[in-house]
């Protein structure tokens, strides 16, 4: 047997746990509907069922650790979910400690976009630099900011916050207060309410049905494509003028139409973008797809092992 640590993705939707050795090979992947009718106990009594079958396959001594994706704000010292909309029942519920005491073994919680953006650099696009950020489009935008190969997270863990940068100061409201986030002209929902207010999409209002449109040729499905585009190179332009780092990474559900977006996102690059600020700036697809939160929260217990703790530094 080998080193392994087990990584949790705890998703409003689904439950996802993998074990992952530490040369980064993918040993086992489950994957489980998230069900609240027992509360926040009745999650953590599925995940901690799941992860001892799995450490009775692999072995409890080589085994250095779980760590736990989670959506929402996370309080790292006391190990617990500040708010999370994803998770009713959760905010202010002790879940490292439930499950530590449960397993009697160490466990780190990490917020979701966070740990995606950690399993990039351990294993994704991201293995060859040291900074990156990473840009996860869904039904909102988030993000994970990587520096010197460990997560930056602010001196409250409220950092990587992108989906809330004002992208256009009189832009659409955003649930948050502000106008003109990110999410709100960016996101797949963005994407199907700006395809439901031009009239283009049916009932569903999804973003699949505008990308459909937009690759049937709809001029008025593309221009919405084009628009998130512009919103996101807008954002990454300021990423590149505020970081300076060589490489910024997008995933998530929107990336199939990456065609359809990218140009307006490069030509807003290049024109708000320092130029010797983006000399060597890669901008590129992030290469784990759905299992980047996977990988960066297995990988957690190792770091958190091997550099003092640095997964739990709560700024530099």
């Amino acid at each position: 047997m080998s080193a392994y640590a087990i990584g949790v993705d705890l998703g409003g939707t689904n439950l996802r746990v993998a074990a992952i050795a530490q040369d980064g090979r993918l040993l086992e992947k489950h994957a489980f509907t998230t069900t609240f009718t027992n509360g926040p106990q009745g999650v953590v009594g599925e995940m901690v069922k799941v992860i001892n079958q799995i450490r009775g396959r692999w072995g409890a001594a080589d085994l250095h650790g779980v760590g736990i994706g989670v959506p929402g704000f996370i309080d790292m010292d006391a190990g617990v979910v500040l708010g999370s909309a994803n998770l009713p029942g959760f905010q202010g519920f002790p879940i490292r400690d439930e499950i530590q005491n449960r397993l009697g073994i160490t466990i780190v919680l990490e917020n979701d976009a966070n740990a995606a953006a950690l399993g990039e650099k351990w294993m994704g696009a991201g293995k060859e630099v040291l900074d990156l950020i990473l840009i996860t489009l869904g039904t909102g935008v988030g993000g994970g900011i990587i520096v010197d190969g460990k997560i930056l997270r602010g001196f409250l863990g409220m950092a990587g916050e992108i989906g809330h940068m004002t992208v256009y100061a009189d832009g659409n409201p955003c649930g948050c207060g502000n106008h003109g986030c990110l999410e709100k002209h960016a996101s797949a929902s963005a994407i199907a309410a700006m395809g439901g207010m031009m009239g283009i999409a049916r009932e569903t209002f999804s973003a699949r049905e505008v990308y459909e449109l937009a690759l049937g040729g709809n001029v008025r499905a593309k221009s919405v494509f084009e628009s998130a585009g512009r919103a996101l190179g807008i954002a990454i332009a300021n990423l590149i003028n505020l970081f300076n780092f060589p490489l910024y990474l997008l995933s998530g559900g929107p990336l199939p139409a990456w065609d359809l977006f990218a140009p307006t996102m490069f030509a807003e690059v290049q024109k708000r973008s320092f130029t010797y600020a983006r000399g060597g700036t890669r901008i590129e697809k992030a290469l784990l797809g759905g299992d980047a939160g996977l990988f960066g929260a297995a990988y957690l217990p190792f770091q958190h092992q091997a550099a003092g703790d640095p997964c739990l530094a709560s700024s530099r």
